[in-house]
């Protein structure tokens, strides 16, 4: 389980370098992006799609090759696999074999906001991404409301604005939030403060690529 970066290729660390460089086969959601990865390492690696719409087959699949003795990597697009990405099913399959699962750590885009954010980090909820529909994010909000942690979740580009709506909306305007986008990349913009402060100047920048959203528990004031 090889962690890749969420955007500066720098932060590939050398032991996930040199795994990607030794194993048999490559497991991986976008051959296109892992090829065009193990390009600027220059190496040449076999790789597999792994993805979300054939996980079942496929891990049973690689789960075979490992069986045979084969070594395989698995990564995500970018981040760490199995983290609202797919690899759960492939590591509980080697479980069920009693096959090793190594994990080579790295990025992980919400601890990496978390770190930078202020927001308290003794104990946090992960949630990846909430539901669509707007009435199941609303009935999110509400029921954890007076959650006593930080709650970090990803948003896409095309819902991240309607998202704080609804914190300013369900949780108040003085929630302090944290809205980060690209992080790592040229353009890695932190927005952090009270939702409405956040929800004004979230509608002054771009809304393109990743975010991430943290919560602050009821009380908490920067």
């Amino acid at each position: 389980m090889v962690a890749t970066p969420i955007g500066n290729l720098a932060d590939l660390s050398e032991r996930a370098k040199a795994i990607l460089e030794s194993v048999d086969l490559i497991a991986c959601e976008d051959t296109r992006t892992t090829g065009g990865l193990l390009n600027r390492l220059g190496k040449r690696v076999e790789l597999v799609s792994y993805h979300e719409h054939n996980e079942l087959e496929a891990a049973e699949r690689i789960a075979d090759l490992i069986s045979s003795g084969k070594s395989v990597a698995l990564v995500s697009d970018a981040g760490t696999p199995a983290i609202s990405d797919p690899g759960f099913r492939l590591t509980r399959a080697c479980r069920k074999r009693g096959l090793p699962v190594v994990p080579v750590p790295g990025p992980v885009a919400f601890a990496t906001v978390l770190s930078a954010s202020g927001l308290p980090s003794n104990g946090l909820l992960y949630v990846g991404f909430l539901p669509p529909k707007t009435s199941a994010r609303v009935s999110f909000l509400q029921k954890h409301k007076a959650f006593p942690y930080t709650i970090a979740l990803y948003e896409s580009c095309h819902r991240i604005a309607a998202a704080v709506d609804e914190i300013v909306l369900e949780l108040g305007e003085t929630r302090v939030i944290t809205v980060a986008k690209e992080v790592t990349k040229l353009h890695e913009t932190f927005l952090v403060g009270p939702a409405k402060e956040v929800q004004e100047k979230l509608s002054k920048i771009t809304i393109k690529g990743e975010f991430v959203l943290l919560i602050a528990p009821e009380e908490f004031v920067l």
